[in-house]
């Protein structure tokens, strides 16, 4: 009896050791994932006026700025480089930019670019989602991507009566939404490319 117990017990911490190992290895994947994603959307991303950018030139502190901000001529200021246009590249696009300028003061300029405040492109979804609130338009984001983002719904939601709020000259427009339909593959012309600003009402 006293060799079965001691079987079982070795038995039993064998398989919480590979649990433990399992979860590690899940968690460390999942972390590999929101990096790898994090960097997909940097590579994607277009700076526009009112972002609030991070330029790090490695091993030149005279280089690097922790908060530079895009001004609404899309232009950032740099030293020595002036005025840097910045708005409609992508921060991979900057830092060439960047590093082309440098090199007449820094031996082999390495800099890194990144966005710290993506201000100048944002949606707000509202009502009934589980995380409310603004989000960075960081690619080109569909409705049903937007739901994604914030969680899914609630289980009060009215997925046929979705409300897509969008400001065209001025004017405000409404887009009417069944998310229903579009999850069945019907009319997924209403599965509609966000642009900054737009607001998405879940009743």
């Amino acid at each position: 009896m006293k060799r079965i117990a001691i079987s079982i017990a070795c038995l039993l911490i064998s398989i919480s050791i590979g649990v433990g190992h399992l979860l590690a290895a899940d968690k460390n994947d999942s972390k590999s994932k929101q990096i790898w994603s994090a960097r997909a959307s940097q590579k994607d991303y277009l700076i526009g006026a009112g972002d609030i950018l991070e330029i790090v030139t490695w091993k030149e502190e005279d280089f690097t700025r922790e908060e530079v901000l895009v001004r609404f001529d899309g232009k950032i200021s740099f030293p020595l480089l002036n005025d840097v246009q910045a708005e409609g590249l992508t921060p991979v696009e900057l830092k060439r930019v960047i590093e082309k300028g440098l090199k007449d003061y820094v031996s082999s300029p390495e800099v890194t670019v990144h966005v710290r405040s993506p201000l100048s492109k944002q949606i707000y979804i509202l009502g009934e989602v589980l995380n409310t609130g603004e989000y960075p338009l960081v690619k080109h984001l569909t409705v049903l991507q937007a739901f994604a983002l914030a969680g899914g719904f609630t289980e009060w939601a009215s997925k046929k009566e979705i409300i897509l709020l969008r400001n065209i000259d001025g004017k405000e427009k409404i887009y009417r939404i069944n998310y229903k339909n579009i999850a069945k593959g019907k009319d997924l012309n209403q599965n509609i490319k966000l642009k900054p600003d737009d607001t998405i009402i879940v009743p």
